[in-house]
């Protein structure tokens, strides 16, 4: 399949901030691609640099096997986390005015505004002022208007701000159809449940510089803590006795149902088979499941070089750059 976009080698420097160093990254062809980090780390910067509102100092991005130029600008769909609307003007009439900046002839984004301002519960507002819409429907107008014209790239940072659940739901299903269909997606947000139900690529950058970058499970995988949780019965002596010395006991909890609730961290050297081996003719198994590390967790280990619950509360600044929904 390819990569869509990359960039190569691109510097940025801003009067005497460094906002880019070096930083490459490939965008795979029909899939979504989370583009992650603090806040001022670098992110929108390189997003203006792909959509050309910006040039870089040094590098290159190459757009679907060429050197990025004027023409793939129709080919890019951007909806930047600053909206900006003419306030004044019918909203049905923005939004033909805009369409037809991108290419899309009067009658046919009158049909395709009409389909997507059904969905979207718009078509009421349709003679009525932007500045009327609540900021939820501004931004579903503002998200109809990207995607219309059906570009090969659609850039979302910030897409979810300011929505509420149902709408924020509604927005993934459109986005996860948007890539069913063969388009390519980068995805920057904060918000790191949604990385980990969109995305299956991602790069992380920090003070200007890439610092993770990968398929999502491999990176998960990648940080594994090697902890796993157990549900078992049947057990022929105290499960603490039974685990050694494969694996150290976290955590016990006894159900109501009979069942024990365990959490377990393997010793060194040993693996989830040989932990099954050992304990097998000891208990017997309901469920055993990997506890991998959240996107969240992953973040900030990434960024402070801990985990949230090794930090000190002077530790957690970083909270304090994540945007929660």
């Amino acid at each position: 399949m390819g990569y869509i976009l990359q960039a190569e080698n691109i510097d940025k420097i801003y009067d005497k901030h460094q906002a880019l160093t070096d930083v490459s990254i490939r965008v795979p062809r029909q899939g979504i691609f989370g583009l992650l980090g603090p806040n001022g780390a670098g992110k929108t910067t390189l997003i203006r640099i792909i959509n050309q509102i910006i040039a870089p100092d040094n590098g290159r991005i190459i757009f679907d096997g060429e050197k990025l130029n004027s023409r793939h600008i129709k080919k890019i769909g951007y909806l930047p986390e600053e909206r900006g609307l003419y306030k004044k003007m019918k909203v049905g009439e923005q939004a033909l005015y805009l369409a037809q900046l991108k290419n899309v002839n009067g009658r046919e984004a009158k049909v395709l505004l009409k389909d997507w301002f059904e969905k979207f519960d718009l078509i009421p507002w349709w003679n009525r002022k932007v500045e009327e819409l609540s900021k939820g429907m501004q931004q579903k107008l503002q998200f109809i208007i990207t995607i219309l014209h059906k570009p090969d790239l659609l850039i979302f940072d910030e897409p979810f701000s300011g929505f509420d659940p149902i709408n924020v739901n509604l927005l993934k299903e459109e986005i996860l159809k948007l890539k069913e269909q063969g388009t390519s997606i980068i995805f920057s947000t904060h918000n790191m449940s949604s990385v980990e139900e969109l995305c299956d690529n991602i790069a992380l950058i920090n003070k200007s510089k890439k610092i993770l970058d990968g398929n999502l499970d491999e990176i998960k995988q990648s940080h594994s803590n090697q902890i796993f949780s157990l549900q078992v019965d049947n057990l022929s002596k105290p499960l603490e006795n039974i685990l050694q010395p494969v694996a150290a006991l976290i955590k016990q909890e006894n159900g109501s149902d009979g069942f024990i609730k365990a959490k377990v961290k393997l010793e060194k050297g040993y693996n989830a088979n040989d932990l099954i081996k050992h304990i097998l003719p000891n208990v017997r198994f309901h469920s055993f499941q990997e506890e991998l590390p959240s996107m969240n967790d992953i973040f900030i280990k990434t960024v402070t070089g801990k985990y949230p619950h090794e930090m000190k509360k002077e530790d957690l600044k970083i909270h304090l750059q994540m945007d929660t929904e």
